[in-house]
């Protein structure tokens, strides 16, 4: 079986100080794979970050909330976090284990820090990724752009070696197409 991650895709990452590359069409494009994965009877996962130890994204507070453009349904399951890594201290391997799941799509918000981690921690496990290279942000960073930032860690995951599993990047119009 396989599960559509979607990570910190929260109110308090996309406000007009934060701008997000891409972010309205990103949203579009991840409704249309969640509604496909829900249509074929695979898992959609939410990650939500709780940054009570930074003292932001606090459960219970707007920031906190998944982004309203964002179709979820009562079968989705959520996941809190609160570190970079979906599996650090979560019960992430337990849900996929219980469901079978072997075959982990990544998409989400921030390339370079939850999205990165979630990969690199996935890839330990031993999961087959593939990371819909179409379906994560950032925002510019000091010394890079969004689109650079992203740019490169697609270059990074297309180059990395798998463990038992594999990692591959795939484009979201390419998984709509199957």
């Amino acid at each position: 079986m396989k599960a559509l991650l979607i990570i910190d895709m929260q109110v308090g990452s996309f406000k007009p100080e934060t701008p997000r590359f891409d972010a309205e069409a990103l949203v579009q494009r991840m409704n249309a794979l969640s509604n496909d994965f829900r249509n074929s009877g695979d898992a959609v996962i939410f990650i939500q970050h709780d940054g009570t130890k930074e003292n932001s994204y606090l459960p219970g507070t707007s920031d906190w909330n998944i982004l309203r453009t964002l179709i979820r349904h009562p079968d989705d399951i959520v996941i809190a976090k609160t570190a970079n890594d979906s599996f650090y201290k979560t019960d992430l391997e337990t849900v996929l284990k219980h469901n079978d799941i072997t075959d982990l799509f990544i998409t989400g918000c921030a390339t370079d820090f939850c999205v990165n981690a979630t990969v690199h921690s996935a890839l330990i496990r031993d999961y087959n990724i593939f990371v819909v290279k179409d379906c994560h942000t950032t925002a510019n960073r000091t010394h890079l752009s969004a689109e650079k930032v992203i740019h490169y860690h697609n270059w990074l995951w297309e180059n990395m070696t798998p463990t038992n599993g594999k990692i591959e990047l795939v484009s979201s119009k390419d998984l709509l197409k199957k």
